[in-house]
């Protein structure tokens, strides 16, 4: 058995994280010793590995939690969780979009300023006149 302390350092979760996905049920109420502390089991352990990977990847805690519900029935078909990663893929595929987009603006607005004095500053005059940016970001 584990206490909070040990299992935060062997997952990297915080001890506050973890209090927190014990109140949103992610993880089980963990038992409680003789002087009232937390102590948690290989179980929880792996189960708080699994939702700290989902959480690196930028998965919703709606999808963890469905994630961990799918993974209790080892013998249901996984299209749903496909369908997750499918649509979370979706999701990071359109930030990068964005992220590029910001990028070439940024870079366009640098490489304009010929680095004179603020009143010239092409920097400063393109985020005072949004009409001066390629395009919407």
């Amino acid at each position: 058995m584990l206490s909070i302390g040990e299992l935060s350092r062997k997952t990297g979760v915080k001890i506050p994280t973890i209090r927190y996905y014990e109140q949103m049920k992610l993880i089980a109420a963990p038992e409680r010793s003789s002087g009232n502390q937390r102590r948690y089991s290989k179980t929880e352990l792996d189960r708080l590995g699994f939702i700290k990977h989902a959480r690196d990847l930028g998965l919703k805690i709606e999808d963890i939690r469905e994630l961990l519900t799918l993974a209790a029935h080892p013998e249901q078909p996984c299209a749903q969780a496909n369908q997750i990663a499918a649509n979370h893929l979706g999701s990071v595929r359109a930030k990068i979009a964005q992220l590029q987009r910001l990028e070439a603006e940024l870079a366009r607005m640098a490489e304009g300023c010929s680095s004179g004095k603020i009143e010239n500053c092409y920097v400063i005059e393109s985020l005072s006149n949004h009409a001066l940016c390629s395009e919407s970001h």
